[in-house]
C-alpha cells in the first residue's frame, strides 16, 4: 500500500515563501512520477507541477511557473514544491500525488494521493 505524507503548509503573508514537502511509502519511489495539485473553496482540484524518475523532467501550470519549484530526493522516498512570491490565489489545499509510470509531466492520470495540506496566504 502506497502512502504519500504531505507537510509544510500553512500561513504566510503575500510575497512569503513555503516548502511543501510529501513524504511516499514504497521501495519503487525512484520510478515514479510525482505531482502537485491544489484546490482551492468552491472550485476543482487543479495542476500545479509535477516530476518524472529520471532523467527528471519538471513541468507546471502558467500561473505558478517562475515562483514554484518541484523536486525529489530518491533517497528519501521526497518530493518537494518550493513556492515562493505567494500570493491570496495560491490559497489552497495542496495535494501530493503520484504514479507508477509515465515520463511525461502534462497530463496522465494518478493513482495514490495524499490527505493534503492546507495553504493560506494572506493580502
Amino acid at each position: 500500500q502506497v502512502q504519500l505524507v504531505e507537510s509544510g503548509g500553512g500561513l504566510v503573508q503575500t510575497g512569503g515563501s513555503l516548502r511543501l514537502s510529501c513524504a511516499a511509502s514504497g521501495r519503487t519511489f525512484v520510478d515514479w512520477r510525482m505531482g502537485w495539485f491544489r484546490q482551492a473553496p468552491g472550485k476543482e482540484r487543479d495542476f500545479v507541477a509535477a516530476i518524472t524518475r529520471s532523467p527528471l523532467r519538471t513541468g507546471y501550470a502558467d500561473s505558478v511557473k517562475g515562483r514554484f519549484t518541484i523536486s525529489r530526493d530518491n533517497a528519501k522516498n521526497t518530493v518537494y514544491l518550493q513556492m515562493n512570491s505567494l500570493n491570496p490565489e495560491d490559497t489552497a489545499v495542496y495535494y501530493c500525488a503520484a504514479n507508477p509510470s509515465g515520463d511525461y509531466v502534462y497530463g496522465g492520470e494518478y493513482s495514490y494521493w495524499g490527505q493534503g495540506t492546507q495553504v493560506t496566504v494572506s493580502s
